[in-house]
């Protein structure tokens, strides 16, 4: 039973090099979409002989997403760029550290500065989000994992900085696994008949889940031979009475408003997984910046 698309921390979480899938044809988008026909502003005040080196800095205490994003943004860009990292992706950094120092035409430096900081800013706040997530649950074994609740586009490296901060990660997409949610059940017309479905058709490698609201649900997935029992918007004590039910029978997912504050009682209630969209659409950005010490004409 294959419950989960990826094997998080056992393959190296923190692998994010130029073969990563995607990560090209992102950056260039990303760069197309903000230089246009070129940074005027930077065209008109910078020489182009001009050459500098910049400090990207992050202003608060985080956990490091995203430094190998800054590197290909400005492959791309310029590759006479030299990006030198202080620090590696998965780092706990004090406010005021250090994370790389950059070398190169000034205009270059510009140009790809917002492109590169927004990448780096967005993967560290996911990143420090899902450690503090982590760190409040305060069980070993428990897994707290993402949902498919990302930024359209980015989701490959959304996740991978939910890796990076501790997290694991849910199905990628609608294709990697099977999960029976209230409007399947209601197309259709019950839990029953949906797991017999997906369980007929399904690679014998690929595990079902079902979206439970009632302690009656949950009987009846269980019943019907479901993988993984998904408890949506329960209360604690509903919690604890299907962890019960359920008795090792399936594995159980916990869902729905979990909090900062309300992670740690439901983590305490014996279920083997949490998720939280909030990993990823809710993420405040790490304040990061990037600023010239040097310049030469």
């Amino acid at each position: 039973m294959n419950v989960f698309s990826n094997k998080s921390k056992e393959t190296s979480p923190y692998s994010l090099s130029r073969d990563f899938p995607g990560l090209a044809s992102i950056v260039q988008q990303a760069l197309r979409e903000d230089i246009g026909t070129g940074d005027i502003t930077t065209q008109l005040v910078i020489p182009s002989t001009a050459r500098a080196k910049a400090n990207i800095t992050t202003r608060v205490a985080g956990v490091i997403a995203g430094l190998p994003v800054v590197q290909e943004v400005y492959r791309q860009l310029d590759p006479s760029v030299q990006v030198e990292l202080i620090v590696q992706d998965g780092d706990s950094v004090e406010a005021n550290t250090p994370l790389a120092t950059l070398f190169g035409s000034a205009q270059s430096l510009l140009t790809g500065e917002r492109v590169a900081l927004n990448f780096l800013q967005r993967l560290s706040g996911i990143a420090t989000l899902t450690a503090r997530f982590v760190a409040a649950a305060r069980r070993e074994g428990l897994r707290i994992v993402d949902t498919r609740k990302t930024t359209p586009g980015l989701r490959l490296l959304e996740k991978y900085a939910v890796r990076v901060g501790g997290g694991h990660n849910h199905r990628f997409g609608l294709y990697d696994a099977v999960l029976i949610k209230d409007n399947h059940i209601a197309a259709c017309g019950s839990i029953t008949e949906a797991v017999r479905a997906a369980l007929a058709g399904a690679p014998h490698v690929m595990s079902v889940t079902v979206e439970c609201d009632t302690l009656d649900q949950v009987q009846e997935a269980l019943n019907a031979g479901a993988d993984v029992i998904l408890l949506d918007n329960m209360s604690p004590e509903q919690l604890r009475a299907a962890v019960a039910l359920v008795n090792g029978q399936a594995m159980i997912e916990a869902s729905g408003g979990i909090t900062l504050e309300t992670i740690a009682e439901v983590a305490a209630t014996g279920v083997d997984i949490i998720s939280i969209g909030a990993l990823t659409h809710s993420a405040p950005a790490l304040d990061i910046g990037m600023d010239f010490v040097m310049t030469s004409r």
